[in-house]
């Protein structure tokens, strides 16, 4: 028996422009949203799909939920995302910070091959390097 990651959950105060700046960054899809969470999955991933794909194959989803605190601390846990070998990657980093995200630092070298950056709640998450896979 295993269990399979289901869900990456980001607590925020408005979960709605968060969650909706997310499926932007990702191109991914709202599939559930109520005043408590809204949950999101990649683009391609239908009911249909998921009922014909192994339960431990299927890919993790992103929830977003309210808190009342804000944040304190750097995260423990963050997204790294990483753009394709054709892609420009310093485009997509200066599209990300005109759409709201903030570049930080997090005590990376001046020879890291990624860019640290905070969401638009100040949540960080990295910009990796391209990569083929």
């Amino acid at each position: 028996m295993s269990l399979r990651w289901y869900s990456t959950v980001i607590d925020c105060h408005d979960i709605a422009a968060q969650s909706r700046w997310w499926a932007e960054t990702l191109g991914w899809q709202v599939v559930f949203e109520d005043d408590t969470e809204v949950a999101l999955v990649p683009a391609h991933v239908t009911l249909e799909s998921v009922r014909s794909t192994p339960w431990d194959q299927v890919g993790p989803g992103l929830v977003f939920v309210p808190v009342a605190e804000g944040k304190q601390v750097k995260n423990r846990l963050h997204l790294d995302l990483a753009p394709h070998l054709d892609d420009d990657r310093d485009a997509l980093v200066a599209g990300l910070v005109e759409r709201g995200a903030q570049r930080t630092s997090v005590g990376e070298g001046p020879d890291a091959t990624w860019t640290v950056l905070l969401d638009p709640e100040g949540n960080e998450f990295c910009v990796l390097s391209a990569r083929e896979l």
